[in-house]
């Protein structure tokens, strides 16, 4: 039985455990308080956390993010990932599948930041084709979403960018840390549409990648659990 198929008995739950995802650019690593500073030192002070609804501006609060990303994964909610520049070894930012649910084969990417000197160079391009390959691949997803804030146009346009469809408006979604109430745009790809989302992406990915001197030309996707 495929996954798609209305007959019959439901597929296995998914089985979402940590992975090593490596790119050409980037690899993809399970998240561990080891990466504190190295996720610091990327993230801190370079407004890549504006539309949390949580501030994460200090050293303190950024000890707290991780602390908390590796206990949801401890759990088995999230599966957080931290984004290694490969030629360099240098950590460049962070993602995550969250929200997952097993028994209907569907899970959210989201928490993606890439420190501010490396954005539009193709790595978060990558990166997302590193777990969307992951996810409606070897776990057998049949729908990938993500969510952001009606007010972040830039992650929006992103998104689109990418190949998701917008879905709507969850209105009065969230409240953030200044009282403020969050309308939350979702966008989501299902399992019959990554094809050729798959392709539109790898386009957009060469298309950056040529666009920024210096970079590795084409992506090679490999995996290793851990």
């Amino acid at each position: 039985m495929t996954l798609g198929d209305a007959s019959g008995s439901r597929p296995a739950p998914m089985v979402v455990e940590p992975i090593t995802l490596e790119g050409r650019q980037v690899r993809l690593e399970p998240m561990s308080i080891e990466h504190l500073e190295a996720l610091g030192a990327a993230g801190l002070g370079a407004d890549v956390f504006r539309w949390y609804i949580d501030p994460v501006d200090t050293p303190a609060r950024m000890r707290a993010w991780v602390e908390l990303a590796v206990r949801n994964q401890a759990a088995g909610t999230d599966l957080p990932f931290t984004t290694v520049e490969r030629a360099t070894g240098r950590v460049i930012g962070s993602s995550r599948f969250l929200n997952i649910d097993r028994t209907h084969h569907r899970l959210e990417i989201g928490s993606t930041w890439i420190t501010p000197g490396l954005q539009g160079a193709g790595y978060n391009s990558e990166a997302k084709l590193l777990q969307l390959d992951h996810a409606f691949g070897p776990l057998g997803a049949i729908r990938v979403e993500f969510k952001t804030d009606s007010l972040n146009e830039r992650s929006r346009g992103a998104l689109l960018g990418i190949g998701a469809r917008f879905e709507g408006i969850f209105r009065n979604h969230m409240i953030c840390h200044d009282g403020r109430y969050r309308h939350s745009a979702y966008y989501a790809i299902t399992a019959d549409e990554w094809p050729d989302v798959r392709r539109g992406l790898e386009q957009r990915l060469t298309r950056q990648v040529a666009s920024a001197p210096g970079m590795l030309r084409s992506p090679q996707r490999t995996s290793t659990t851990r």
